[in-house]
Protein backbone atom coordinates (compact mmCIF):
# COMPACT_ATOMS: atom_id res chain seq x y z
CA UNK A 1 0.00 0.00 0.00
CA UNK A 2 1.48 3.65 -0.78
CA UNK A 3 -0.05 6.98 -0.42
CA UNK A 4 -0.26 9.04 -3.33
CA UNK A 5 -1.93 12.41 -4.46
CA UNK A 6 -3.18 13.04 -7.53
CA UNK A 7 -3.79 16.29 -9.32
CA UNK A 8 -5.59 16.78 -13.08
CA UNK A 9 -5.50 20.32 -14.21
CA UNK A 10 -7.98 22.31 -16.27
CA UNK A 11 -8.21 20.31 -19.53
CA UNK A 12 -8.23 16.95 -17.67
CA UNK A 13 -11.52 18.15 -15.97
CA UNK A 14 -12.98 20.34 -18.54
CA UNK A 15 -16.33 18.72 -18.67
CA UNK A 16 -18.34 15.82 -17.12
CA UNK A 17 -17.34 13.59 -19.30
CA UNK A 18 -13.71 14.43 -18.48
CA UNK A 19 -14.44 14.24 -14.59
CA UNK A 20 -15.96 10.89 -14.90
CA UNK A 21 -12.61 9.88 -16.78
CA UNK A 22 -10.98 10.90 -13.87
CA UNK A 23 -12.34 9.30 -11.20
CA UNK A 24 -11.89 6.18 -13.13
CA UNK A 25 -8.28 7.10 -12.66
CA UNK A 26 -8.71 7.70 -9.12
CA UNK A 27 -10.86 4.67 -8.51
CA UNK A 28 -7.63 2.03 -10.07
CA UNK A 29 -5.76 3.67 -7.34
CA UNK A 30 -7.97 2.87 -4.80
CA UNK A 31 -8.99 -0.31 -6.20
CA UNK A 32 -5.41 -1.37 -5.69
CA UNK A 33 -5.06 -0.53 -2.14
CA UNK A 34 -3.69 2.95 -2.16
CA UNK A 35 -4.17 5.89 -0.14
CA UNK A 36 -5.31 9.03 -2.32
CA UNK A 37 -5.37 12.27 -2.30
CA UNK A 38 -7.09 14.14 -5.44
CA UNK A 39 -5.63 18.29 -5.90
CA UNK A 40 -7.76 19.50 -9.09
CA UNK A 41 -7.70 22.91 -11.30
CA UNK A 42 -11.00 25.03 -12.19
CA UNK A 43 -12.55 23.24 -15.44
CA UNK A 44 -10.75 24.82 -18.46
CA UNK A 45 -11.25 27.96 -19.19
CA UNK A 46 -13.33 28.76 -16.05
CA UNK A 47 -10.77 30.50 -14.59
CA UNK A 48 -10.27 33.11 -17.39
CA UNK A 49 -13.95 33.45 -17.25
CA UNK A 50 -14.14 34.31 -14.01
CA UNK A 51 -10.88 36.64 -14.18
CA UNK A 52 -12.74 38.98 -17.33
CA UNK A 53 -16.20 39.15 -14.58
CA UNK A 54 -13.71 40.34 -12.27
CA UNK A 55 -12.26 42.80 -15.07
CA UNK A 56 -15.66 44.14 -15.95
CA UNK A 57 -16.73 45.04 -12.57
CA UNK A 58 -15.80 49.30 -11.75
CA UNK A 59 -13.30 49.74 -9.73
CA UNK A 60 -12.82 51.16 -6.15
CA UNK A 61 -12.41 54.92 -6.46
CA UNK A 62 -8.93 55.70 -6.36
CA UNK A 63 -7.60 52.61 -6.99
CA UNK A 64 -4.89 51.71 -9.64
CA UNK A 65 -6.40 51.04 -13.70
CA UNK A 66 -4.84 47.70 -13.39
CA UNK A 67 -6.22 46.64 -9.74
CA UNK A 68 -9.59 45.58 -7.59
CA UNK A 69 -9.27 44.44 -4.18
CA UNK A 70 -7.30 41.30 -4.04
CA UNK A 71 -9.77 40.01 -1.29
CA UNK A 72 -12.08 39.79 -3.28
CA UNK A 73 -10.61 38.86 -6.44
CA UNK A 74 -9.44 35.42 -4.95
CA UNK A 75 -12.85 35.00 -3.72
CA UNK A 76 -14.01 34.84 -7.18
CA UNK A 77 -11.79 33.01 -8.85
CA UNK A 78 -11.04 30.00 -6.16
CA UNK A 79 -14.61 29.47 -7.15
CA UNK A 80 -13.69 27.48 -10.17
CA UNK A 81 -12.26 24.46 -7.82
CA UNK A 82 -14.83 23.99 -5.55
CA UNK A 83 -17.09 23.54 -8.30
CA UNK A 84 -14.91 20.63 -9.52
CA UNK A 85 -13.99 18.86 -6.10
CA UNK A 86 -17.36 18.56 -5.51
CA UNK A 87 -18.03 17.19 -9.01
CA UNK A 88 -15.29 15.03 -9.04
CA UNK A 89 -16.19 13.79 -5.36
CA UNK A 90 -20.01 12.99 -6.48
CA UNK A 91 -18.63 11.25 -9.51
CA UNK A 92 -16.30 8.77 -7.41
CA UNK A 93 -19.23 8.23 -4.45
CA UNK A 94 -21.49 6.83 -7.93
CA UNK A 95 -18.62 4.21 -8.54
CA UNK A 96 -18.74 3.20 -4.86
CA UNK A 97 -15.70 4.97 -4.04
CA UNK A 98 -15.84 7.05 -0.71
CA UNK A 99 -14.90 10.64 -1.49
CA UNK A 100 -15.30 13.90 0.05
CA UNK A 101 -14.42 17.28 -1.25
CA UNK A 102 -12.29 19.73 0.95
CA UNK A 103 -11.35 23.47 0.07
CA UNK A 104 -8.22 24.84 1.05
CA UNK A 105 -9.33 26.29 4.26
CA UNK A 106 -10.77 23.31 5.48
CA UNK A 107 -7.29 21.49 5.38
CA UNK A 108 -6.05 24.39 6.34
CA UNK A 109 -3.52 25.28 3.85
CA UNK A 110 -2.12 28.62 5.32
CA UNK A 111 -0.39 31.03 3.28
CA UNK A 112 0.93 34.60 3.64
CA UNK A 113 -1.27 37.62 3.19
CA UNK A 114 -0.12 38.29 -0.76
CA UNK A 115 -3.48 38.01 -2.25
CA UNK A 116 -3.77 36.41 -5.56
CA UNK A 117 -0.05 35.38 -5.27
CA UNK A 118 0.46 33.85 -2.43
CA UNK A 119 2.89 31.68 -0.63
CA UNK A 120 2.37 28.52 1.18
CA UNK A 121 3.38 28.25 5.09
CA UNK A 122 2.34 25.55 6.31
CA UNK A 123 -0.11 22.94 5.86
CA UNK A 124 -1.52 20.32 8.51
CA UNK A 125 -2.08 17.06 6.84
CA UNK A 126 -3.20 15.31 10.19
CA UNK A 127 -6.45 15.34 9.38
CA UNK A 128 -6.10 14.05 6.02
CA UNK A 129 -4.28 11.51 6.87
CA UNK A 130 -6.98 10.36 9.36
CA UNK A 131 -9.69 10.11 6.54
CA UNK A 132 -6.79 8.21 4.71
CA UNK A 133 -6.87 6.09 7.62
CA UNK A 134 -10.67 5.65 6.96
CA UNK A 135 -10.31 4.48 3.60
CA UNK A 136 -11.78 7.71 2.83
CA UNK A 137 -10.59 9.78 -0.99
CA UNK A 138 -9.65 13.40 -0.20
CA UNK A 139 -10.48 15.23 -3.10
CA UNK A 140 -8.86 18.85 -2.76
CA UNK A 141 -9.42 21.97 -4.27
CA UNK A 142 -6.38 23.27 -5.50
CA UNK A 143 -4.86 26.83 -6.28
CA UNK A 144 -5.77 28.03 -2.60
CA UNK A 145 -5.82 28.22 1.03
CA UNK A 146 -6.41 30.31 4.03
CA UNK A 147 -4.50 33.89 4.55
CA UNK A 148 -3.01 35.22 7.99
CA UNK A 149 -6.19 37.61 7.82
CA UNK A 150 -8.29 34.40 7.62
CA UNK A 151 -9.45 34.77 4.14
CA UNK A 152 -9.52 32.66 1.08
CA UNK A 153 -5.40 33.56 -0.68
CA UNK A 154 -5.11 32.02 -4.07
CA UNK A 155 -2.05 31.19 -5.35
CA UNK A 156 -1.36 32.50 -8.38
CA UNK A 157 -2.00 30.56 -11.73
CA UNK A 158 -0.98 27.32 -12.27
CA UNK A 159 -0.99 27.17 -8.58
CA UNK A 160 -2.72 23.82 -8.37
CA UNK A 161 0.36 22.15 -9.51
CA UNK A 162 2.04 23.96 -5.93
CA UNK A 163 -0.73 22.56 -3.91
CA UNK A 164 -0.54 18.99 -5.08
CA UNK A 165 3.49 19.14 -4.17
CA UNK A 166 2.87 20.97 -0.74
CA UNK A 167 0.11 17.96 -0.11
CA UNK A 168 1.95 15.61 -0.69
CA UNK A 169 5.01 16.78 1.44
CA UNK A 170 2.60 17.32 4.11
CA UNK A 171 1.38 14.02 3.81
CA UNK A 172 4.36 12.58 3.26
CA UNK A 173 3.46 10.88 0.32
CA UNK A 174 5.43 8.34 -1.57
CA UNK A 175 4.46 9.82 -4.81
CA UNK A 176 3.01 12.57 -6.19
CA UNK A 177 1.40 12.18 -9.89
CA UNK A 178 0.45 15.50 -12.07
CA UNK A 179 -1.68 14.71 -14.84
CA UNK A 180 -2.06 16.95 -17.71
CA UNK A 181 -2.86 17.15 -21.68
CA UNK A 182 0.88 15.94 -22.08
CA UNK A 183 2.40 12.18 -21.47
CA UNK A 184 5.89 13.47 -19.62
CA UNK A 185 8.12 16.22 -19.99
CA UNK A 186 9.48 15.85 -23.78
CA UNK A 187 13.52 16.90 -24.54
CA UNK A 188 11.93 20.29 -26.45
CA UNK A 189 8.32 21.74 -26.91
CA UNK A 190 7.08 18.59 -29.83
CA UNK A 191 5.12 21.27 -31.70
CA UNK A 192 8.72 22.97 -32.76
CA UNK A 193 10.83 20.13 -32.91
CA UNK A 194 8.87 16.78 -33.82
CA UNK A 195 11.94 14.66 -32.65
CA UNK A 196 11.35 15.57 -29.23
CA UNK A 197 11.67 12.35 -27.14
CA UNK A 198 9.58 12.00 -23.88
CA UNK A 199 12.34 11.94 -21.51
CA UNK A 200 11.95 8.79 -18.36
CA UNK A 201 13.59 10.48 -15.61
CA UNK A 202 15.17 13.93 -14.90
CA UNK A 203 16.23 15.42 -11.88
CA UNK A 204 14.54 18.35 -9.75
CA UNK A 205 17.37 21.03 -10.54
CA UNK A 206 16.94 20.22 -14.61
CA UNK A 207 13.10 20.60 -14.22
CA UNK A 208 13.37 23.78 -12.20
CA UNK A 209 15.29 25.31 -14.89
CA UNK A 210 13.01 23.83 -17.74
CA UNK A 211 9.60 25.12 -16.47
CA UNK A 212 11.45 28.75 -15.84
CA UNK A 213 13.20 29.07 -18.90
CA UNK A 214 10.13 28.26 -20.91
CA UNK A 215 8.57 25.02 -20.30
CA UNK A 216 4.78 24.97 -19.09
CA UNK A 217 4.45 21.43 -18.18
CA UNK A 218 4.93 22.10 -14.60
CA UNK A 219 4.60 25.79 -12.23
CA UNK A 220 8.19 26.64 -11.32
CA UNK A 221 6.60 26.76 -7.54
CA UNK A 222 5.72 23.41 -7.55
CA UNK A 223 8.88 22.06 -8.30
CA UNK A 224 10.86 24.26 -5.93
CA UNK A 225 8.68 22.65 -3.22
CA UNK A 226 9.52 18.91 -5.17
CA UNK A 227 13.03 19.17 -5.00
CA UNK A 228 13.02 20.85 -1.42
CA UNK A 229 11.21 18.30 0.13
CA UNK A 230 12.21 15.35 -1.84
CA UNK A 231 9.05 14.58 -3.30
CA UNK A 232 9.39 12.34 -6.16
CA UNK A 233 6.91 13.32 -8.86
CA UNK A 234 5.11 11.96 -12.07
CA UNK A 235 4.05 14.07 -14.64
CA UNK A 236 1.32 11.70 -16.93
CA UNK A 237 -1.38 12.00 -19.25
CA UNK A 238 -5.28 12.36 -18.21
CA UNK A 239 -6.07 10.84 -21.54
CA UNK A 240 -4.20 7.50 -21.22
CA UNK A 241 -6.91 4.24 -20.77
CA UNK A 242 -7.03 4.48 -17.23
CA UNK A 243 -7.74 0.46 -17.32
CA UNK A 244 -4.29 0.14 -19.71
CA UNK A 245 -1.71 -2.37 -19.01
CA UNK A 246 1.01 -0.95 -16.66
CA UNK A 247 -1.33 2.11 -15.50
CA UNK A 248 -1.28 0.88 -12.30
CA UNK A 249 2.34 0.55 -11.55
CA UNK A 250 3.40 1.67 -8.40
CA UNK A 251 6.92 2.54 -8.96
CA UNK A 252 7.49 2.77 -12.67
CA UNK A 253 4.00 4.16 -14.13
CA UNK A 254 3.88 5.97 -17.80
CA UNK A 255 5.06 9.07 -17.93
CA UNK A 256 8.23 11.14 -16.45
CA UNK A 257 9.79 10.90 -12.91
CA UNK A 258 11.17 14.06 -11.63
CA UNK A 259 13.25 12.89 -8.71
CA UNK A 260 16.77 13.97 -7.26
CA UNK A 261 19.87 13.20 -9.38
CA UNK A 262 21.04 10.60 -7.64
CA UNK A 263 18.30 8.36 -9.29
CA UNK A 264 19.12 9.24 -12.26
CA UNK A 265 22.32 6.50 -13.57
CA UNK A 266 23.03 7.86 -16.57
CA UNK A 267 23.23 11.49 -16.98
CA UNK A 268 23.17 12.66 -20.21
CA UNK A 269 25.11 15.80 -20.74
CA UNK A 270 22.08 18.15 -22.19
CA UNK A 271 18.89 17.30 -20.97
CA UNK A 272 16.71 19.69 -23.18
CA UNK A 273 16.30 22.61 -24.75
CA UNK A 274 13.48 25.33 -23.59
CA UNK A 275 12.50 29.04 -24.90
CA UNK A 276 10.56 31.83 -24.17
CA UNK A 277 9.33 34.21 -26.52
CA UNK A 278 8.35 37.90 -26.18
CA UNK A 279 11.31 38.87 -24.21
CA UNK A 280 12.55 42.40 -24.21
CA UNK A 281 15.88 43.94 -23.76
CA UNK A 282 16.09 47.08 -21.84
CA UNK A 283 19.71 48.70 -21.59
CA UNK A 284 21.26 51.77 -19.54
CA UNK A 285 23.96 53.87 -21.47
CA UNK A 286 26.88 55.53 -20.14
CA UNK A 287 26.19 55.01 -16.05
CA UNK A 288 28.39 56.02 -13.72
CA UNK A 289 30.82 52.77 -12.48
CA UNK A 290 29.90 53.56 -8.49
CA UNK A 291 28.66 50.87 -5.72
CA UNK A 292 24.78 51.33 -5.18
CA UNK A 293 24.14 51.69 -9.38
CA UNK A 294 22.74 48.37 -9.51
CA UNK A 295 20.82 48.65 -6.14
CA UNK A 296 19.44 51.79 -7.64
CA UNK A 297 18.01 50.05 -10.83
CA UNK A 298 16.80 46.20 -9.59
CA UNK A 299 15.40 47.80 -6.68
CA UNK A 300 12.87 49.69 -8.32
CA UNK A 301 12.28 47.31 -10.62
CA UNK A 302 11.37 44.78 -8.04
CA UNK A 303 9.38 46.72 -5.90
CA UNK A 304 7.08 46.90 -9.10
CA UNK A 305 7.18 43.12 -9.38
CA UNK A 306 9.01 43.32 -13.03
CA UNK A 307 10.79 39.90 -13.09
CA UNK A 308 14.15 41.04 -14.07
CA UNK A 309 16.34 37.85 -16.21
CA UNK A 310 19.68 37.91 -18.17
CA UNK A 311 21.98 41.17 -16.72
CA UNK A 312 25.06 41.86 -18.96
CA UNK A 313 27.50 44.48 -17.73
CA UNK A 314 30.27 46.59 -20.03
CA UNK A 315 32.65 48.89 -18.22
CA UNK A 316 34.65 51.29 -20.15
CA UNK A 317 37.90 51.11 -20.66
CA UNK A 318 39.08 53.53 -17.67
CA UNK A 319 36.52 52.00 -15.91
CA UNK A 320 34.56 54.87 -15.23
CA UNK A 321 31.56 54.46 -16.67
CA UNK A 322 29.11 51.28 -17.60
CA UNK A 323 26.56 50.12 -19.94
CA UNK A 324 23.78 47.74 -17.95
CA UNK A 325 21.19 45.85 -20.39
CA UNK A 326 19.06 43.50 -18.96
CA UNK A 327 15.86 41.21 -20.24
CA UNK A 328 12.48 41.54 -18.96
CA UNK A 329 9.04 39.84 -20.25
CA UNK A 330 7.65 42.52 -23.37
CA UNK A 331 4.08 42.25 -21.43
CA UNK A 332 6.35 44.48 -18.33
CA UNK A 333 8.56 46.44 -20.74
CA UNK A 334 6.94 49.76 -20.46
CA UNK A 335 5.93 49.22 -16.96
CA UNK A 336 9.68 49.36 -16.58
CA UNK A 337 10.96 52.21 -18.71
CA UNK A 338 8.37 54.27 -16.78
CA UNK A 339 10.12 53.21 -13.60
CA UNK A 340 13.41 53.59 -14.72
CA UNK A 341 12.38 57.39 -15.90
CA UNK A 342 11.28 58.14 -12.71
CA UNK A 343 14.72 56.95 -10.97
CA UNK A 344 16.87 58.41 -14.28
CA UNK A 345 17.91 61.26 -11.39
CA UNK A 346 19.16 58.77 -9.11
CA UNK A 347 20.38 56.25 -11.11
CA UNK A 348 22.49 58.60 -13.39
CA UNK A 349 22.02 56.88 -17.22
CA UNK A 350 22.46 59.00 -20.05
CA UNK A 351 20.12 57.19 -22.53
CA UNK A 352 17.92 54.11 -21.75
CA UNK A 353 17.15 52.16 -25.21
CA UNK A 354 14.74 49.15 -25.74
CA UNK A 355 14.08 46.25 -28.02
CA UNK A 356 11.31 43.87 -28.02
CA UNK A 357 10.52 40.93 -30.10
CA UNK A 358 13.20 38.66 -28.69
CA UNK A 359 13.28 35.36 -27.53
CA UNK A 360 15.35 32.80 -25.07
CA UNK A 361 16.42 30.27 -26.01
CA UNK A 362 18.88 27.64 -22.87
CA UNK A 363 20.34 25.01 -22.95
CA UNK A 364 19.78 22.58 -20.22
CA UNK A 365 21.50 20.12 -18.56
CA UNK A 366 23.29 18.69 -14.99
CA UNK A 367 25.92 17.25 -17.20
CA UNK A 368 27.29 19.77 -18.51
CA UNK A 369 28.89 20.12 -14.80
CA UNK A 370 31.48 18.01 -15.83
CA UNK A 371 32.02 18.58 -19.79
CA UNK A 372 33.71 21.39 -21.47
CA UNK A 373 32.61 22.48 -24.85
CA UNK A 374 28.79 22.67 -24.60
CA UNK A 375 28.26 26.47 -25.14
CA UNK A 376 31.11 26.42 -28.00
CA UNK A 377 28.99 24.08 -29.73
CA UNK A 378 26.28 26.07 -29.47
CA UNK A 379 27.73 29.31 -30.56
CA UNK A 380 29.02 27.89 -33.41
CA UNK A 381 26.17 25.62 -34.58
CA UNK A 382 23.72 29.21 -34.57
CA UNK A 383 26.24 31.51 -36.60
CA UNK A 384 26.60 28.54 -39.39
CA UNK A 385 22.48 29.31 -39.24
CA UNK A 386 23.46 33.43 -39.27
CA UNK A 387 21.35 33.41 -35.75
CA UNK A 388 22.92 36.67 -34.10
CA UNK A 389 23.11 36.33 -30.58
CA UNK A 390 22.57 39.36 -28.73
CA UNK A 391 23.18 38.47 -25.19
CA UNK A 392 24.45 35.48 -22.77
CA UNK A 393 24.20 34.45 -19.36
CA UNK A 394 25.31 31.15 -18.10
CA UNK A 395 24.83 28.84 -14.88
CA UNK A 396 26.29 25.33 -13.60
CA UNK A 397 23.73 23.49 -15.60
CA UNK A 398 22.32 25.73 -18.31
CA UNK A 399 23.41 28.35 -20.89
CA UNK A 400 20.68 30.93 -22.21
CA UNK A 401 21.46 32.63 -25.04
CA UNK A 402 19.05 36.25 -26.60
CA UNK A 403 17.98 36.37 -30.62
CA UNK A 404 15.55 37.94 -32.61
CA UNK A 405 12.27 36.08 -31.62
CA UNK A 406 12.20 35.08 -35.55
CA UNK A 407 14.41 32.91 -35.09
CA UNK A 408 13.47 30.95 -32.18
CA UNK A 409 11.96 27.42 -33.73
CA UNK A 410 15.21 27.37 -35.84
CA UNK A 411 17.41 28.20 -33.01
CA UNK A 412 15.48 25.38 -31.21
CA UNK A 413 15.52 22.49 -34.15
CA UNK A 414 19.62 23.61 -34.51
CA UNK A 415 20.39 23.08 -30.95
CA UNK A 416 18.53 20.05 -30.27
CA UNK A 417 19.89 18.32 -33.24
CA UNK A 418 23.46 19.38 -32.16
CA UNK A 419 23.50 17.93 -28.59
CA UNK A 420 22.14 14.38 -30.32
CA UNK A 421 18.23 15.17 -28.52
CA UNK A 422 17.09 13.87 -31.59
CA UNK A 423 18.24 10.43 -31.22
CA UNK A 424 16.47 7.11 -29.47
Amino acid sequence: MARIVMKFGGTSVADLDRIRNVARHVKREVDAGHQVAVVVSAMAGKTNELVSWVQQMPKVAGASASFYDAREYDAIVASGEQVTSGLLAIALQSMGVDARSWQGWQIPVKTDNAHAAARIIDIDGSELIRRFEMGQVAVVAGFQGIGPDNRLATLGRGGSDTSAVAIAAAVKADRCDIYTDVDGVYTTDPRVEPKARRMKKIAFEEMLEMASLGAKVLQVRSVELAMVHKVRTFVRSSFDDPDAPGMGDLLNPPGTLICDEEEIVEQEVVTGIAYAKDEAQISLRRLADRPGVSAAIFGPLADAHINVDMIVQNISEDGSRTDMTFTVPSSDAEKALAVLAGQKELIGYDVVQSESGLAKVSVIGIGMRSHAGVAASAFKALAEKSINIKAITTSEIKISILIDGAYAELAVRTLHSVYGLDKT
